[in-house]
């Protein structure tokens, strides 16, 4: 950066700012729609004061990375993993070649995803000292908190994970996640239901493999209705990644001390917990309950317009227009109720959006239906408790994570994440011995 008052360097592709302390312009350069942060820090009243920073609670405003995994445009409701647009992957992949997508930033052909799909196949297993280790918690253990540990436990399984520049210790390491997930997150499910644990069956797809582990009983083979098989890839697919999240950032953060993939993807199931992000079905579900019926659907509105009520599900903080994946979702509850019943709650929901989409209240805030809005009654009718939907967030995420955490690691412009603060405490206090106080 050079103040322009010195060289008069200005440029189409440059921000001039003006130093009203001290009167100096200085030329920013732009490049792809934003300015270096760290340019900022020229910028200086006096010497010493260390030159300006931003203070961008949330990163609200503020890129972290440049990335080639996701591409989202909120104003246009348009979300593309690696380019191919998540309609198309929805409606003609499944989740392990969206996976590979994801990972290795192109589509495999035949032969790279029989490989692909085999390894991790293969990987689905763990260890039994792992699986004692998720006995060891009490009955009511939440899952999200017995996945968080035992992901993070599986870096102790795996010490050689710690070689992350290790091309194909990463890489297996990765299919090592990728097949365990499912694993663990069905075995925290059994354990919260008192039941025992079933082994992967490698004869089927990842999905109906998860489904068996969840629900088998004492036949010799669980069969999941197809349709429910191919509702749940969707699910996945739609939650596999979604660009620079909270938890999305926490693993990019946590693996920037570079420490191991397992270690990092346990602080993206740790963001993940928390309400904010990994619960707003849950909460959607709560809402329609507490509407009740169809008929109270108009009451609530109003409550929602006068702050007394809260509209859960819509609104997105990057989505100004109709989420694409909630038009998906949609889709696909649909053939989920047709082999599970029609869950009452579905007609308040529907009806609510209805209201919604046409009240001018909501049009001009943008409030359209996300993802979340119709997950949660999927889920549901797949008779999973809401302990269980962040895990079933997580499981499909952990590919985005690791596609994220491997760009990360590649980026020669990362460094130790290590933001700035602004102290707004005391100085120079003298210390009082504790007899004097």
């Amino acid at each position: 950066m050079t103040p322009a008052s010195e060289e008069g360097i200005v440029t189409e592709q440059s921000l001039t700012v003006r130093d009203n302390r001290t009167g100096k312009d200085f030329d920013l350069a732009i490049t792809d729609g934003t300015i270096r942060a760290a340019d900022l820090k020229q910028i200086s009243a006096s010497d010493g004061d260390g030159g300006l920073a931003t203070y961008d609670p949330g990163f609200v405003n503020t890129a972290s990375c440049r990335s080639s995994v996701t591409f989202i445009d909120g104003d246009k409701g348009i979300l593309e993993y690696r380019g191919y647009p998540i309609e198309q992957l929805a409606e003609q992949s499944n989740y392990l070649e969206v996976a590979y997508l994801l990972v290795n930033g192109k589509l495999p052909n035949k032969a790279e995803y029989e490989a692909w799909a085999h390894d991790v196949t293969y990987h689905t297993f763990v260890h039994e000292n792992l699986k004692t280790f998720m006995q060891g918690f009490r009955y009511d253990a939440h899952p999200m908190g017995m996945l968080l540990a035992s992901v993070g436990a599986l870096s102790t399984f795996y010490p050689e994970s710690r070689n992350i520049f290790d091309e194909e210790s990463r890489a297996l390491q990765i299919r090592r996640l990728i097949a365990k997930m499912p694993t663990l997150g069905a075995f925290a499910f059994r354990h919260a239901q008192g039941k025992p644990y079933v082994y992967p069956d490698n004869e089927l797809s990842y999905t109906a493999n998860f489904l068996s582990m969840l629900f088998k009983m004492s036949e010799p083979k669980y069969a999941a209705d197809d349709r429910l098989v191919r509702a749940l890839e969707i699910l996945f697919i739609l939650h596999a990644d979604h660009e620079q999240n909270a938890s999305t950032n926490a693993v990019r953060a946590i693996g920037s001390t570079q420490v191991d993939p397992y270690t990092a993807v346990a602080g993206g199931i740790g963001a993940l917990y928390g309400p904010l992000h990994g619960g707003a079905n849950e909460a959607v579900l709560k809402m329609l309950r507490r509407i009740g019926t169809i008929e109270n659907v108009p009451s609530f509105i109003e409550g929602v317009k006068n702050g007394e009520e809260r509209l859960m599900g819509f609104g997105h903080r990057v989505y100004k227009n109709y989420d694409p994946r909630a038009k998906i979702i949609k889709k696909a509850a649909d053939d989920v109720f047709e082999v599970t019943g029609i869950n009452p709650l579905l007609k308040i929901a529907v009806e609510l959006e209805k209201i919604a989409l046409e009240d001018e209240y909501f049009v001009s805030r943008k409030l359209y239906p996300n993802v979340d809005f119709y997950s949660g009654l999927i889920y549901e009718a797949l008779q999973f408790p809401p302990d269980m939907f962040t895990v079933l967030f997580a499981i499909p995420r952990t590919s985005g994570w690791l596609a994220q955490w491997l760009e990360m690691l590649g980026d020669g412009d990362q460094k130790i994440a290590r933001p700035k603060q602004i102290y707004t405490g005391a100085r120079g206090v003298q210390y009082v011995p504790m007899g004097d106080r």
